[in-house]
């Protein structure tokens, strides 16, 4: 507990200027120290700006298994020689980059500050800010030290919205009753290594070699680095200016360089009772891969020159998020947790990806910049952000598909080598689109390697042609398809064209060898780590895929002079098939008319998972669970994420039945529930996107429930519902799953036959509904309440869109306001 007036002086008592009114739902607190939750905190309270991010560590921690200072800048892997079960592995990993946070404190000789015991010092009041209106991380801490001398520090920081390369932070220092001596270093640290992942082969690993370790005019270091396998140069200049009150301090420096890459200067500073001792540090950064960039330490160098002083800068960084939340910002009425997790996940989503559009080689990595979870790699999970971005600032989706258009070479010969046409995407991706997904998984449980059949699931290009075509379907951007989307989504669908086997003797075609969503199954009992057959999933998204690649092409094919449907070479007769195999291709049942995961599901075990439930603290990784007993989740009739409900979450039931019956099945209404059921039922939810899938299913059939899954989805991290992954990065799919739903799900808002569908059915806990989307050039404010929807577009000049509210149609003009009661 904090004292009486330590945390309310003029250091700790003050709140960050422009916070609105509820602040609660804006402000993520923390009241106390815990040091065995400090892992997963400085994941949370992670700051960035799309081109780089640092975790939220103390300025002066270092990594030692309670604190983790990692920074990362997006799109920088380096090549690594893994040994799993003492085999060689090659991988790709995030590179955990020199660390710029360090300015350490010595009070009056003592022993360096610090909150783990050192130096007998006593944490007598604490609280840490995140303020995610304006992505300002604050700590301020009171201590009292052996001597009974009471100190209260206080740190600000933030990574520049306005100017992707910049940083700072400001350490305020206070001596409550004592005057003496503080002694600062501050530096970068450039001897940092690969360990936020602790376990299996994922050990301690340095990554850099430091290139320059020099002093700079004004005050300023400079470190550059080299990543050791990628080659890839990361540039650091710091700046420190000294206040006491409001007087500049020019102590004299001490200059050291250590040989692993550290840079640092030591300063000491006679501190006066009551009066704030004032630190301030800028950063700028660069890296080899940006460009037009000479080289990255003049360029980090110029910055650091060029850059304003602290206040400047933040002024500029908080009017930046101002505008970005005008475009992002949901509000959700009334406000509380729900609304804070709400905000919190749309900053950390935003956070990971906002600058990738200023011309950034990154894709979408679904640990954020957070941590060093799955390696920093790319996966499926774009397919879950891509609808929050491509409804706000669509040009942003663009440009992460950019990321896969880029690597559209690697995945035609990943599909050349496999012996398949088209494109085959890696499940997991980072430099240059090969597949670095692992081969070995380390299970915790038995402490021993087990086999990683994961890249078996090739539905991640599904996902990617399918981001593709619905980018264009909210934005009618004909040239995103005439350069980049038909190449991807014709690329896709020559692929699983390819995997298609006809039979027959059932006039129907069968993709074999794959894995679904469901990741449990990654075989049959006589042949593991051989993929399913006819996965629902896969098939029928392979359907789909194919249709939209006939209507890309037929769209190509009527532009003037035919240069982009040339280049895409559609053979005779190809695009026949496309249609042949979309229309015959195997969707599997069960008996009772629900659809079945893959061929021969039905005929495994059933399982008790209330048992599971009783023996074990989670069993989201039953499959750990029963490999550690020597069993396996291909015996079972159970699943992970479902892939069966995987459609209806990409698909309203309307448009799943449609799809089917051009596939010649029928999926009558109470089918769709009771697939519903039955996998609701045998699911562990053993991924974070899990919750997500389901709050959106039950939200037409049982909104308490639905409700109740958002809820969990929206905490994920904040709660760490995976009992210890969130210290290694938060989950970015399900963040921004989790504000689609609260937009687009709750709202039956839909996207296709060039029509916006609404079709409002809010849950009871929620009052309101506000946000902004865009959609086909017009800009549109939407508020829904539990009786009336409320959509305003712009003025300005655009097209009039076309809108379906409740199965009625519209149209709609700029600057026209429309109120619908439901």
């Amino acid at each position: 507990m904090a004292e009486p007036g330590l945390l309310d002086g003029h250091l700790c008592g003050i709140r960050h200027p422009g916070v609105p009114g509820d602040a609660e739902s804006w402000l993520v607190a923390f009241d106390d120290y815990v040091p065995e939750e400090e892992g997963k905190r400085e994941a949370l309270c992670t700051l960035a700006n799309g081109y780089w991010g640092t975790r939220g560590a103390g300025e002066e921690t270092v990594a030692d298994g309670t604190h983790y200072p990692g920074t990362y800048f997006a799109g920088v892997y380096d090549v690594v020689d893994r040994i799993a079960d003492g085999a060689p592995m090659p991988d790709e990993e995030m590179v955990n980059a020199p660390n710029w946070l360090p300015v350490r404190l010595r009070l009056d000789g003592d022993e360096w500050f610090g909150l783990d015991g050192g130096a007998g010092i006593e944490v007598v009041g604490f609280r840490q800010e995140l303020d995610v209106r304006h992505g300002i991380l604050t700590r301020c801490v009171t201590v009292r030290d052996p001597h009974g001398r009471v100190t209260t520090v206080r740190s600000d920081r933030f990574v520049s919205q306005a100017t992707p390369r910049l940083a700072a932070m400001r350490v305020s220092i206070l001596p409550a009753d004592w005057s003496g001596r503080v002694t600062v270093r501050t530096g970068i640290d450039g001897s940092v290594a690969n360990t936020n992942v602790p376990y299996g082969a994922r050990g301690m690993r340095q990554r850099l070699r430091p290139i320059q370790q020099r002093e700079l005019p004004a005050d300023a270091l400079l470190l550059e680095a080299e990543t050791s396998r990628s080659n890839v140069r990361i540039a650091l200049a710091a700046r420190t200016t000294v206040r006491l009150g409001e007087s500049s301090v020019r102590p004299a420096r001490r200059f050291d360089v250590d040989r692993r890459g550290e840079v640092g200067h030591e300063f000491t500073v006679e501190a006066v009772a009551g009066v704030p001792l004032v630190i301030e540090k800028v950063v700028a950064v660069c890296t080899s891969r940006d460009r037009a960039v000479l080289t990255p330490a003049e360029a980090a160098a110029e910055g650091l020159e060029l850059a304003g002083t602290f206040d400047e800068l933040l002024t500029a960084h908080t009017r930046a998020w101002e505008r970005i939340w005008l475009e992002f910002a949901v509000e959700m009425r009334p406000a509380g947790e729900a609304a804070l997790a709400l905000h919190f996940n749309a900053f950390h989503v935003l956070q990971t990806l906002n600058a990738v559009d200023a011309d950034l080689d990154a894709g979408v990595p679904a640990r954020g910049l957070h941590g060093e979870a799955y390696g920093g790699h790319v996966f499926w999970d774009e397919l879950f952000v891509y609808p929050f971005i491509t409804l706000r600032r669509p040009r942003l989706t663009a440009a992460l598909l950019g990321y896969r258009h880029r690597r559209l070479g690697a995945a035609r010969t990943a599909a050349a080598r496999a012996g398949r046409n088209g494109a085959m995407f890696p499940w997991q991706s980072g430099i240059a689109g090969d597949d670095v997904t692992p081969t070995q998984l380390f299970n915790p449980l038995s402490a021993t390697w087990i086999p990683d059949n994961s890249a078996l699931q090739r539905h991640v290009g599904l996902a990617v042609a399918f981001s593709a075509w619905q980018y264009y379907e909210s934005t009618g951007d004909l040239q995103f398809l005439l350069h980049e989307g038909a190449d991807l989504i014709v690329g896709v669908a020559r692929f699983f064209a390819s995997l298609a086997r006809y039979d027959p003797a059932r006039d129907r075609y069968s993709i074999d060898h794959v894995m679904g969503p469901d990741e449990f199954h990654d075989g049959y009992l006589d042949r593991p780590g051989q993929g399913v057959r006819d996965n629902v999933y896969t098939n029928v998204m392979t359907a789909w895929v194919l249709q939209r690649a006939v209507a890309a092409v037929d769209l190509l094919a009527r532009q003037p002079g035919r240069l982009a449907w040339m280049r895409l070479g559609v053979a005779p007769g190809e695009k026949e098939e496309w249609v042949r195999i979309a229309r015959r291709l195997t969707v599997v049942f069960n008996d009772d008319g629900t659809l079945s995961q893959f061929d021969g599901y039905q005929a495994l075990e059933p399982i008790d998972l209330d048992e599971y439930r009783r023996t074990n603290s989670t069993i989201g990784r039953l499959d750990l669970i029963l490999n550690a007993a020597h069993d396996t989740t291909n015996r079972y009739q159970v699943s992970k994420q479902p892939d069966a409900l995987m459609l209806l979450y990409l698909f309203s039931a309307e448009e799943l039945r449609e799809l089917l019956a051009d596939m010649g099945y029928e999926l009558p209404a109470d089918a769709v529930v009771r697939t519903v059921e039955r996998y609701s039922a045998t699911s562990t939810y053993g991924s974070t996107l899990s919750n997500v899938v389901h709050s959106w299913l039950e939200a037409r059939r049982d909104r308490a429930r639905s409700w109740r899954f958002l809820e969990t989805a929206l905490r994920s991290d904040l709660d760490d519902i995976q009992h210890g992954t969130t210290r290694e990065g938060v989950h970015i799919g399900a963040m921004a799953g989790s504000v689609d739903l609260v937009t687009r799900c709750y709202l039956g808002l839909e996207m296709r036959g060039d029509r916006l569908w609404f079709h409002p059915r809010l849950p009871g806990e929620i009052a309101s509904i506000a946000f902004h989307l865009s959609y086909r050039d017009q800009a549109l404010s939407i508020t829904v309440t539990q009786d009336v929807l409320r959509i305003a577009s712009a003025e300005g000049e655009a097209a009039p869109i076309r809108i379906v509210v409740e199965g009625t149609r519209y149209e709609l003009a700029t600057g026209e306001v429309r109120t619908f009661p439901l």
